[in-house]
């Protein structure tokens, strides 16, 4: 029986285990690193060990000084979560002979799963339809499009689309990168990829006796950058049959590596034909849509099975009851290429939660999160925030229920990808079960999320920006804001919105007085009330709350409020009506678009560039961000070097283009 158990995990999943551990009696202990020191995880824990460092490969791959916390936190098991060592044979083995219990898969059967070219042979073998693998060396235009994956992991890294031959090698080498920053192991592999398709996977957990329990199928193919954003189960519109010959494949699959634990065998679906991709000998991000539908503790399965139990003992019940969907909530923004965020998250409220962190006993919302209002995201890891799962007793009303919960919720700090969800959940096409992979490519007009009344947005924040100056007043602070005897012009708010390139501005001018606030232009848009957190605003009789929240500045920073309304949600940065020539930029300047470490600089000082040219190379989040040129032009500096840390809005390298005034060079057509 376990007594005490470690956790070589962080944030969200980190809790989710620790909730179980709770319920069963379980004593437990946290790893973290520096960066981490301050979020719920650690706080929760029995015993919590520090991992000098903040980024993964000081910290959390660090499996030596995972196993030396668990011997000085006197804990007698481990469990992996997801990501980090989670498919790592090798470490499961030196928990396995450092006398500890493996709360996963024998180290055999994820050595057998964890190169996803060896298991592909191997499923092929069993009789399981794979697709076919492709060499870089070999790939025609006949081959095109190809998939390049990471052999050793998921989750998106080391993941390219490839649809020329002339990219193929950087595509290629990229992901190589990528892969061998996030596993530790660079290899890759190529394969045909579906368009169109679906991506569908089983759940199965298996035990020391041979026995396999399927617990039916989720379709996770809502996905952005390769990774997974909407997951639901049971999969919408999948025929019996179908439905049937994954989950048998999926059985065969665990049978054919006598598998232990808790697993997840994933497919990809064309029409009525299914080919199998990977096995992920862990637990899954998405589970728990499964534990809803099926009423089972997918964590207390795998302590269960560690433990020795049979599957026939793990409880829940047979056939999926209702329909459960869960959503990702990243802290990224999807109309600026889904670039990671990070920050101080002010506010994080979601209303109508039943649950947090455990099994829902009946319909309702289920929230499971890495982090709480104050804490701060940070560059090193992964930019999700939390999961938010909704069981109901249709598709629809689970939809419905998960959208209404998320467009109320006062997300401030940080861009989110909140509203991209609430469009998504409301999409006709979602709504019709007509998913793909490519469903954010079909469906572009979700990535603006929901459509935003700008002016009023930005109204309501100047009320607010104005309430928080009137207090602030060491004189007369009750008395009315902008009061004049007499009125001559009207006060002028500036804001920009918008990260990086797309920043825009957008002006309101508006009056004070003994009467209150009102717009200078919009005769129908009025205020009811206002104060330093809240504006009612009226337009054609109807009125509407906006929340807002002034964000933490540095001296000297421009104020940053971040409003969320029936009308949508902005964040906007107050433009300064005086700035300081020291700030202003450079015309051509590149900027970081977000917090992040510099590894690639391909090109000198003096080079000619050519619109979309890589001229720097960021890694943030797990992820590398290419910052290209904007126009043909020459670089004319290079402020970074491989290794610089940088900051977000941080000038990177400036191009300057040519002048269209000066006349072309001989030889050259003007």
């Amino acid at each position: 029986m376990i007594e005490r158990l470690l956790v070589a995990n962080r944030g969200e999943i980190a809790r989710r285990v620790f909730a179980t551990c709770r319920l069963l009696g379980i004593e437990t202990v946290a790893v973290h690193s520096d960066a981490d020191a301050d979020l719920p995880f650690v706080r929760e824990a029995d015993f919590a060990v520090h991992l000098a460092g903040s980024t993964p490969a000081e910290t959390y791959l660090r499996g030596d000084l995972v196993i030396e916390a668990a011997r000085n936190a006197g804990a007698d098991a481990v469990h992996p979560g997801y990501g980090f060592l989670s498919e790592n044979a090798g470490f499961a083995r030196a928990v396995l002979e450092a006398g500890l219990t493996w709360v996963g898969p024998d180290p055999d059967s994820i050595d057998a799963m964890g190169s996803k070219i060896e298991a592909k042979k191997l499923m092929a073998d069993a009789g399981v339809p794979v697709l076919i693998e492709l060499s870089p060396s070999t790939v025609t235009e006949d081959d095109l499009p190809v998939l390049v994956k990471a052999s050793a992991g998921g989750g998106g890294r080391g993941m390219r689309i490839v649809r020329t031959l002339d990219s193929l090698s950087d595509e290629v080498a990229q992901a190589e990168a990528e892969a061998a920053s996030a596993f530790g192991d660079g290899t890759v592999f190529l394969e045909p990829y579906v368009e169109n398709g679906r991506h569908v996977e089983v759940q199965v957990v298996g035990d020391r006796r041979g026995g396999v329990l399927v617990l039916g199928e989720r379709d996770c193919s809502l996905q952005r950058r390769h990774q997974k954003v909407v997951e639901e189960a049971p999969a919408p519109g999948l025929p019996d049959e179908l439905r049937n010959s994954l989950h048998e494949a999926a059985r065969n699959a665990a049978a054919a590596i006598g598998y232990v634990g808790a697993g997840t065998v994933e497919f990809m679906v064309s029409g009525d034909r299914a080919f199998f991709l990977e096995m992920n000998t862990r637990l899954q991000v998405e589970h728990p849509v499964t534990e809803a539908v099926f009423g089972i503790d997918l964590v207390a399965a795998q302590v269960a099975v560690a433990e020795g139990a049979t599957v026939d003992t793990l409880g829940g019940s047979g056939e999926p009851s209702g329909h459960a969907i869960e959503v990702r909530l990243y802290a990224e923004d999807p109309a600026a290429d889904h670039q990671p965020q990070s920050g101080r998250l002010e506010s994080f409220e979601i209303p109508g939660v039943d649950v947090e962190l455990g099994q829902l006993s009946g319909p309702g919302l289920r929230l499971d999160s890495g982090f709480e209002a104050g804490n701060e995201v940070g560059t090193h890891y992964d930019a999700m925030l939390a999961k938010l799962i909704c069981w109901a007793p249709t598709r629809e009303q689970a939809a419905r229920r998960l959208a209404g919960a998320l467009s109320r919720a006062r997300l401030h700090g940080l861009v989110t990808n909140r509203d991209l969800l609430v469009a998504s959940l409301r999409h006709d096409a979602f709504l019709a079960g007509d998913v793909s992979t490519d469903f954010f490519d079909l469906h572009p007009e979700v990535l603006s999320g929901q459509e935003t009344d700008l002016e009023a947005v930005a109204f309501a924040a100047a009320v607010m920006l104005a309430e928080h100056d009137r207090l602030r007043r060491r004189v007369q602070p009750a008395a009315p804001v902008a009061w004049r005897n007499v009125v001559s012009q009207p006060q002028r708010t500036a804001f920009e919105h918008g990260p990086g390139s797309r920043e825009d501005e957008v002006v309101v001018e508006w009056f004070g007085g003994r009467d209150g606030y009102r717009h200078a232009t919009r005769e129908d848009l009025t205020v009811v009330s206002a104060s330093v957190a809240s504006v009612v605003l009226e337009a054609v009789g109807v009125r509407s709350q906006f929340a807002g929240v002034l964000a933490s500045a540095g001296p000297g920073a421009p104020r940053e409020i971040f409003v969320d309304g029936s009308h949508g949600s902005a964040r906007l940065r107050e433009v300064p009506r005086f700035v300081d020539p020291a700030d202003v930029v450079a015309q051509g300047s590149l900027l970081a678009p977000m917090p992040g470490t510099v590894i690639g600089v391909p090109l000198r000082a003096g080079a000619e560039v050519m619109a979309g040219q890589t001229v720097v190379v960021l890694e943030a989040m797990k992820m590398q961000h290419t910052i290209t040129a904007p126009t043909d032009g020459v670089l004319t500096q290079i402020a970074v070097s491989v290794g610089s840390q940088v900051a977000s809005g941080d000038v990177l390298a400036v191009v300057t283009a040519p002048d269209p005034a000066e006349p072309a060079a001989e030889g050259e057509t003007a």
